[in-house]
């Protein structure tokens, strides 16, 4: 009992550092994956957020939700067409989208961070304005598939300032006021840079940017961005793992201090990561 106890308050002490240097500031979180997906994994990153709220950190969630999507879609008989794994949207396909991100998903995630203890409120990319877009694809081959214009983050900014957590779902909206649906990894970067967060991590179903796909344990632990050229080329850098780098790449462009993509299926990852001197998964930064 006594070892487990001192056990404990040798973590607290590694930990203490760390709580230091991110007091008062702003990390983006683009929650998806096995960690939104299977329970007990869902309960861990809810209360990781909590803490990471109540030792005076800002976190901000940015979630997807693919499998609800799919899930609605299917009891609906709307059969989706996926192009460079992203999903044709057509007006029927964005009411849907819609409907489950903003509404079940978004929702779903509030109440956990809330039952944790926490104080959330949802929001969709709509809400003032917060997230402009336009179509990813101007033929319009991908329907209302968009990109991110324009982050406008005045109601994130008041949020933060009132002691909430913001929950975000990616849904743009257009000139025309037309709804659009965006990949939550672009949305999270947009949002990173907008706020001048000091870290973006996306939660994946990968250990990280690995040397070998193949081998768990030939992980990339630091990423420089000069490097991710050369690593594209060679092959290293490929499939769905090209977005999230990239996305990294322009959050750090943009200011970002660091970001991180990290393994959503390891328990309490979000807090390995940031209040452990090993960390876990892969960090890119600009050296």
């Amino acid at each position: 009992m006594v070892t487990t106890a001192l056990e404990k308050a040798e973590i607290l002490v590694e930990a203490l550092p760390y709580i230091k240097d991110f007091y008062g500031k702003r990390v983006v979180i683009k929650y998806g994956g096995a960690a939104m997906v299977e329970e007990h994994l869902r309960e861990k990153v809810m209360q990781d957020i909590v803490l990471m709220k109540y030792v005076g950190m800002d976190p901000i969630v940015v979630h997807g939700g693919g499998p609800e999507i799919n899930q609605m879609l299917k009891r609906l008989d709307i059969i989706s067409e996926f192009v460079d794994g992203l999903r044709v949207t057509d007006a029927e396909t964005m009411e849907i989208v819609e409907m489950v991100l903003g509404g079940k998903v978004n929702k779903a995630i509030v109440s956990g961070l809330n039952a944790s203890g926490g104080r959330a409120i949802g929001i969709s990319g709509k809400d003032d304005g917060l997230i402009e877009a336009e179509p990813m694809d101007p033929s319009g081959q991908m329907g209302f598939v968009g990109q991110v214009t324009k982050i406008n983050p005045g109601i994130i900014e008041t949020m933060i300032d009132n002691g909430y957590i913001p929950v975000i779902a990616p849904i743009g909206i257009g000139l025309e006021q037309e709804t659009y649906n965006i990949n939550a990894d672009l949305v999270a970067a947009a949002i990173a840079v907008a706020i001048n967060a000091d870290k973006l991590v996306l939660l994946t179903d990968v250990p990280g940017l690995l040397q070998d796909p193949s081998n768990p344990d030939s992980l990339i632990s630091i990423l420089a961005i000069s490097e991710v050229d050369e690593l594209i080329k060679n092959g290293t850098i490929a499939g769905g793992m090209l977005p999230k780098v990239d996305c990294c790449v322009e959050s750090v462009k943009g200011g970002v201090g660091r970001t991180h993509i990290i393994d959503g299926r390891v328990p309490h990852s979000l807090l390995l990561e940031i209040f452990t001197r090993q960390g876990i998964g892969t960090m890119v930064v600009n050296e």
